[in-house]
Protein backbone atom coordinates (compact mmCIF):
# COMPACT_ATOMS: atom_id res chain seq x y z
CA UNK A 1 0.00 0.00 0.00
CA UNK A 2 1.41 3.42 -0.99
CA UNK A 3 1.30 6.68 0.92
CA UNK A 4 0.78 10.17 -0.52
CA UNK A 5 4.38 10.28 -1.77
CA UNK A 6 4.05 7.01 -3.70
CA UNK A 7 6.07 5.04 -1.11
CA UNK A 8 5.20 2.09 1.13
CA UNK A 9 3.24 3.22 4.18
CA UNK A 10 5.59 4.14 7.00
CA UNK A 11 8.57 4.90 4.75
CA UNK A 12 9.73 8.52 4.45
CA UNK A 13 10.30 10.13 1.07
CA UNK A 14 13.99 9.89 0.09
CA UNK A 15 15.87 12.16 -2.26
CA UNK A 16 15.65 10.89 -5.81
CA UNK A 17 18.82 9.42 -7.32
CA UNK A 18 19.19 9.76 -11.07
CA UNK A 19 20.46 6.47 -12.50
CA UNK A 20 19.75 6.95 -16.16
CA UNK A 21 17.06 7.76 -18.67
CA UNK A 22 14.57 5.58 -20.47
CA UNK A 23 11.16 5.54 -22.06
CA UNK A 24 9.91 3.19 -19.36
CA UNK A 25 10.21 5.83 -16.63
CA UNK A 26 8.64 8.51 -18.81
CA UNK A 27 5.70 6.21 -19.55
CA UNK A 28 5.38 5.42 -15.85
CA UNK A 29 5.30 9.09 -14.85
CA UNK A 30 2.83 9.93 -17.62
CA UNK A 31 0.47 7.34 -16.19
CA UNK A 32 0.16 9.20 -12.88
CA UNK A 33 -2.84 11.40 -12.04
CA UNK A 34 -0.50 13.78 -10.19
CA UNK A 35 1.51 16.44 -11.98
CA UNK A 36 5.27 15.78 -12.04
CA UNK A 37 8.08 17.96 -13.35
CA UNK A 38 11.87 17.97 -13.08
CA UNK A 39 14.20 20.99 -13.01
CA UNK A 40 17.96 21.32 -13.36
CA UNK A 41 20.12 23.42 -10.96
CA UNK A 42 19.20 26.56 -12.95
CA UNK A 43 15.49 25.75 -12.40
CA UNK A 44 14.98 24.97 -16.10
CA UNK A 45 12.15 22.48 -16.59
CA UNK A 46 13.48 19.28 -18.18
CA UNK A 47 10.40 17.03 -17.91
CA UNK A 48 6.65 17.74 -17.64
CA UNK A 49 4.25 14.82 -17.41
CA UNK A 50 0.72 14.44 -18.72
CA UNK A 51 -0.73 14.89 -15.20
CA UNK A 52 0.89 18.34 -15.08
CA UNK A 53 -0.64 19.13 -18.49
CA UNK A 54 -4.10 18.11 -17.26
CA UNK A 55 -3.97 20.05 -13.97
CA UNK A 56 -2.38 23.25 -15.33
CA UNK A 57 -3.56 23.39 -18.96
CA UNK A 58 0.04 23.91 -20.14
CA UNK A 59 1.52 21.33 -22.53
CA UNK A 60 5.06 20.01 -22.19
CA UNK A 61 5.99 21.84 -25.40
CA UNK A 62 5.03 25.16 -23.76
CA UNK A 63 7.10 24.75 -20.58
CA UNK A 64 10.04 22.36 -21.13
CA UNK A 65 13.17 24.48 -21.45
CA UNK A 66 11.63 27.38 -19.54
CA UNK A 67 12.61 28.26 -16.00
CA UNK A 68 10.11 27.85 -13.19
CA UNK A 69 11.56 31.16 -11.98
CA UNK A 70 9.77 32.71 -14.95
CA UNK A 71 6.63 32.41 -12.82
CA UNK A 72 4.78 30.17 -15.30
CA UNK A 73 2.41 28.71 -12.71
CA UNK A 74 2.55 31.81 -10.49
CA UNK A 75 2.18 29.88 -7.24
CA UNK A 76 0.68 31.96 -4.42
CA UNK A 77 -0.20 31.13 -0.83
CA UNK A 78 -3.56 31.90 0.78
CA UNK A 79 -2.39 35.47 1.51
CA UNK A 80 -1.58 36.09 -2.18
CA UNK A 81 2.22 36.00 -1.71
CA UNK A 82 4.04 35.02 -4.93
CA UNK A 83 6.16 31.94 -4.19
CA UNK A 84 7.86 31.49 -7.57
CA UNK A 85 10.01 34.58 -7.00
CA UNK A 86 10.35 34.29 -3.22
CA UNK A 87 9.76 31.30 -0.96
CA UNK A 88 9.70 28.57 -3.64
CA UNK A 89 9.55 25.15 -1.89
CA UNK A 90 11.49 23.51 -4.73
CA UNK A 91 14.36 26.00 -4.41
CA UNK A 92 14.47 25.42 -0.65
CA UNK A 93 14.60 21.66 -1.18
CA UNK A 94 17.43 21.94 -3.72
CA UNK A 95 19.41 24.06 -1.25
CA UNK A 96 18.87 21.90 1.84
CA UNK A 97 18.13 18.47 0.36
CA UNK A 98 15.09 18.19 2.62
CA UNK A 99 11.73 16.98 1.32
CA UNK A 100 8.94 19.59 1.55
CA UNK A 101 5.15 19.47 1.29
CA UNK A 102 3.00 22.63 1.12
CA UNK A 103 -0.45 23.71 -0.06
CA UNK A 104 -0.46 26.46 -2.69
CA UNK A 105 -2.63 27.85 -5.47
CA UNK A 106 -1.34 27.60 -9.04
CA UNK A 107 -2.39 29.67 -12.03
CA UNK A 108 -4.17 27.60 -14.69
CA UNK A 109 -3.57 28.47 -18.34
CA UNK A 110 -7.25 29.49 -18.58
CA UNK A 111 -6.70 32.09 -15.84
CA UNK A 112 -8.32 30.62 -12.75
CA UNK A 113 -6.64 29.49 -9.55
CA UNK A 114 -6.36 25.79 -8.63
CA UNK A 115 -5.54 24.55 -5.10
CA UNK A 116 -2.72 21.98 -5.16
CA UNK A 117 -0.64 20.08 -2.64
CA UNK A 118 3.00 20.42 -3.73
CA UNK A 119 5.72 17.92 -2.77
CA UNK A 120 9.35 18.75 -3.56
CA UNK A 121 12.36 16.40 -3.48
CA UNK A 122 16.01 16.82 -4.41
CA UNK A 123 17.49 14.95 -7.38
CA UNK A 124 20.98 13.56 -6.78
CA UNK A 125 23.60 11.91 -8.93
CA UNK A 126 25.27 8.64 -8.02
CA UNK A 127 27.76 10.45 -5.75
CA UNK A 128 24.99 12.11 -3.78
CA UNK A 129 25.46 15.60 -5.22
CA UNK A 130 22.23 17.57 -5.74
CA UNK A 131 21.79 18.16 -9.47
CA UNK A 132 18.19 19.35 -9.59
CA UNK A 133 14.75 18.85 -8.13
CA UNK A 134 11.42 17.18 -8.76
CA UNK A 135 8.04 18.57 -7.83
CA UNK A 136 4.81 16.59 -7.74
CA UNK A 137 1.46 18.26 -7.25
CA UNK A 138 -2.09 17.03 -6.76
CA UNK A 139 -5.32 18.83 -7.63
CA UNK A 140 -7.08 19.67 -4.37
CA UNK A 141 -10.33 20.99 -5.84
CA UNK A 142 -12.38 17.84 -5.18
CA UNK A 143 -13.00 17.34 -8.87
CA UNK A 144 -14.86 14.07 -8.41
CA UNK A 145 -17.37 15.76 -6.13
CA UNK A 146 -17.60 18.60 -8.65
CA UNK A 147 -18.28 16.17 -11.50
CA UNK A 148 -21.02 14.47 -9.53
CA UNK A 149 -22.63 17.80 -8.71
CA UNK A 150 -22.38 19.02 -12.32
CA UNK A 151 -24.05 15.82 -13.51
CA UNK A 152 -26.86 16.38 -11.02
CA UNK A 153 -27.25 20.02 -12.03
CA UNK A 154 -27.41 19.15 -15.72
CA UNK A 155 -30.10 16.58 -15.06
CA UNK A 156 -32.18 19.06 -13.10
CA UNK A 157 -31.59 22.02 -15.45
CA UNK A 158 -29.93 23.90 -12.61
CA UNK A 159 -26.69 24.72 -14.42
CA UNK A 160 -25.64 28.22 -15.48
CA UNK A 161 -24.99 27.92 -19.20
CA UNK A 162 -22.05 30.35 -19.28
CA UNK A 163 -19.99 29.54 -16.20
CA UNK A 164 -20.87 25.87 -15.67
CA UNK A 165 -21.77 26.38 -11.99
CA UNK A 166 -25.20 26.40 -10.30
CA UNK A 167 -27.75 28.93 -11.49
CA UNK A 168 -30.03 31.13 -9.39
CA UNK A 169 -32.86 28.62 -9.43
CA UNK A 170 -30.62 26.00 -7.82
CA UNK A 171 -29.34 28.53 -5.27
CA UNK A 172 -32.92 29.45 -4.31
CA UNK A 173 -33.77 25.77 -3.85
CA UNK A 174 -30.64 25.24 -1.76
CA UNK A 175 -31.51 28.14 0.54
CA UNK A 176 -35.08 26.88 0.94
CA UNK A 177 -33.74 23.44 1.87
CA UNK A 178 -31.32 24.90 4.41
CA UNK A 179 -34.08 26.81 6.15
CA UNK A 180 -36.31 23.74 6.09
CA UNK A 181 -33.62 21.75 7.94
CA UNK A 182 -33.99 23.93 11.04
CA UNK A 183 -32.26 22.86 14.25
CA UNK A 184 -29.14 24.36 15.71
CA UNK A 185 -25.79 23.11 14.40
CA UNK A 186 -26.96 21.44 11.20
CA UNK A 187 -29.17 24.43 10.42
CA UNK A 188 -26.37 26.98 10.84
CA UNK A 189 -24.90 28.26 7.60
CA UNK A 190 -23.78 31.47 5.97
CA UNK A 191 -23.72 33.36 2.72
CA UNK A 192 -20.95 34.97 0.71
CA UNK A 193 -21.95 37.26 -2.14
CA UNK A 194 -19.43 38.78 -4.54
CA UNK A 195 -19.66 41.17 -7.44
CA UNK A 196 -16.94 41.75 -10.06
CA UNK A 197 -15.70 45.33 -9.69
CA UNK A 198 -16.20 47.77 -12.59
CA UNK A 199 -17.44 44.95 -14.82
CA UNK A 200 -19.48 47.18 -17.14
CA UNK A 201 -16.43 49.34 -17.79
CA UNK A 202 -14.34 46.20 -18.40
CA UNK A 203 -16.99 44.87 -20.82
CA UNK A 204 -17.11 48.16 -22.71
CA UNK A 205 -13.32 48.34 -23.02
CA UNK A 206 -12.50 44.75 -23.95
CA UNK A 207 -15.75 43.47 -25.44
CA UNK A 208 -18.56 41.12 -24.47
CA UNK A 209 -16.68 37.93 -25.35
CA UNK A 210 -13.72 38.83 -23.12
CA UNK A 211 -16.16 39.80 -20.38
CA UNK A 212 -17.69 36.33 -20.55
CA UNK A 213 -14.22 34.78 -20.29
CA UNK A 214 -13.60 36.81 -17.14
CA UNK A 215 -16.86 35.61 -15.58
CA UNK A 216 -15.89 32.02 -16.39
CA UNK A 217 -12.47 32.59 -14.80
CA UNK A 218 -13.98 34.02 -11.61
CA UNK A 219 -16.53 31.18 -11.44
CA UNK A 220 -13.81 28.53 -11.75
CA UNK A 221 -11.60 30.22 -9.16
CA UNK A 222 -14.28 30.38 -6.48
CA UNK A 223 -15.86 26.98 -7.21
CA UNK A 224 -12.53 25.12 -7.19
CA UNK A 225 -11.50 26.68 -3.88
CA UNK A 226 -14.66 25.99 -1.88
CA UNK A 227 -15.48 22.74 -0.11
CA UNK A 228 -17.70 19.90 -1.29
CA UNK A 229 -20.49 20.91 1.14
CA UNK A 230 -20.54 24.55 -0.03
CA UNK A 231 -22.80 25.53 -2.94
CA UNK A 232 -21.37 27.99 -5.46
CA UNK A 233 -23.57 29.62 -8.07
CA UNK A 234 -24.13 32.60 -10.30
CA UNK A 235 -26.71 34.89 -8.74
CA UNK A 236 -27.07 37.01 -11.86
CA UNK A 237 -24.96 39.15 -14.17
CA UNK A 238 -21.53 39.51 -12.56
CA UNK A 239 -22.78 38.51 -9.09
CA UNK A 240 -22.03 35.15 -7.47
CA UNK A 241 -23.41 33.56 -4.32
CA UNK A 242 -21.88 30.90 -2.06
CA UNK A 243 -24.01 29.02 0.46
CA UNK A 244 -21.43 28.10 3.10
CA UNK A 245 -22.23 25.06 5.20
CA UNK A 246 -20.78 23.73 8.47
CA UNK A 247 -18.99 26.95 9.38
CA UNK A 248 -19.21 29.57 12.05
CA UNK A 249 -18.69 33.25 11.46
CA UNK A 250 -14.92 33.38 11.55
CA UNK A 251 -14.67 30.49 9.08
CA UNK A 252 -16.99 32.22 6.62
CA UNK A 253 -15.06 35.47 6.89
CA UNK A 254 -11.75 33.65 6.35
CA UNK A 255 -13.08 31.81 3.29
CA UNK A 256 -14.36 35.08 1.78
CA UNK A 257 -10.95 36.72 2.26
CA UNK A 258 -9.10 33.79 0.66
CA UNK A 259 -11.46 33.86 -2.33
CA UNK A 260 -11.01 37.63 -2.66
CA UNK A 261 -7.23 37.22 -2.85
CA UNK A 262 -7.47 34.35 -5.36
CA UNK A 263 -9.81 36.32 -7.65
CA UNK A 264 -7.41 39.27 -7.53
CA UNK A 265 -4.48 36.97 -8.36
CA UNK A 266 -6.25 35.24 -11.28
CA UNK A 267 -5.68 36.48 -14.81
CA UNK A 268 -6.10 35.58 -18.45
CA UNK A 269 -4.20 36.60 -21.56
CA UNK A 270 -6.13 38.08 -24.48
CA UNK A 271 -4.25 39.20 -27.60
CA UNK A 272 -1.02 39.27 -25.64
CA UNK A 273 -2.46 41.42 -22.85
CA UNK A 274 -2.76 40.08 -19.30
CA UNK A 275 -6.17 40.95 -17.87
CA UNK A 276 -7.39 40.63 -14.30
CA UNK A 277 -10.24 41.87 -12.14
CA UNK A 278 -11.10 42.26 -8.49
CA UNK A 279 -14.35 41.59 -6.67
CA UNK A 280 -16.17 43.04 -3.67
CA UNK A 281 -17.56 40.64 -1.06
CA UNK A 282 -20.28 40.57 1.56
CA UNK A 283 -20.49 37.75 4.13
CA UNK A 284 -22.92 36.92 6.89
CA UNK A 285 -24.31 34.08 9.01
CA UNK A 286 -27.95 33.03 9.25
CA UNK A 287 -29.77 34.47 12.29
CA UNK A 288 -32.88 33.42 14.20
CA UNK A 289 -35.91 34.73 12.33
CA UNK A 290 -34.12 34.89 8.98
CA UNK A 291 -35.66 33.67 5.76
CA UNK A 292 -34.27 33.56 2.23
CA UNK A 293 -35.28 37.16 1.52
CA UNK A 294 -33.84 38.72 4.71
CA UNK A 295 -30.60 36.75 4.45
CA UNK A 296 -29.91 37.57 0.80
CA UNK A 297 -30.89 41.22 1.32
CA UNK A 298 -28.46 41.52 4.23
CA UNK A 299 -25.53 39.95 2.38
CA UNK A 300 -26.30 42.17 -0.61
CA UNK A 301 -26.13 45.27 1.61
CA UNK A 302 -22.81 44.07 3.03
CA UNK A 303 -21.52 43.62 -0.51
CA UNK A 304 -22.40 47.20 -1.35
CA UNK A 305 -20.69 48.41 1.81
CA UNK A 306 -17.54 46.86 0.33
CA UNK A 307 -18.19 48.75 -2.90
CA UNK A 308 -18.54 52.01 -0.97
CA UNK A 309 -15.37 51.25 0.99
CA UNK A 310 -13.23 51.20 -2.13
CA UNK A 311 -13.97 47.75 -3.59
CA UNK A 312 -11.80 44.61 -3.52
CA UNK A 313 -12.54 43.97 0.14
CA UNK A 314 -14.78 41.85 2.40
CA UNK A 315 -17.48 43.27 4.67
CA UNK A 316 -18.59 40.74 7.28
CA UNK A 317 -21.46 40.90 9.75
CA UNK A 318 -21.75 38.03 12.23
Amino acid sequence: MLNGDGLPVGQEAPDIVVQGEGGFYEELLNGLDDGVYFVDPMRRITFWNQGAERITGYSAAEVVGCSCADNILMHVDDKGKCLCTSGCPLVSTMKTGKHRSVNVFLHHKDGHRVPVNVRASAVRDSSGRIIGGVETFRDGSLQQADLHRICELKQLVFLDSLTGIANRRYLDNTLSSRFAEGGDDHGRFGLIMLDVDHFKRFNDEYGHETGEQVLEMVARTISKNCRSFDTVGRWGGEEFLIVVGRSKGEGIQELAEILRVLVEKSSLTVDGQVLSVTASFGATVVRPGDDTHSLTERVNQLLYQSKESGRNCVTFDD
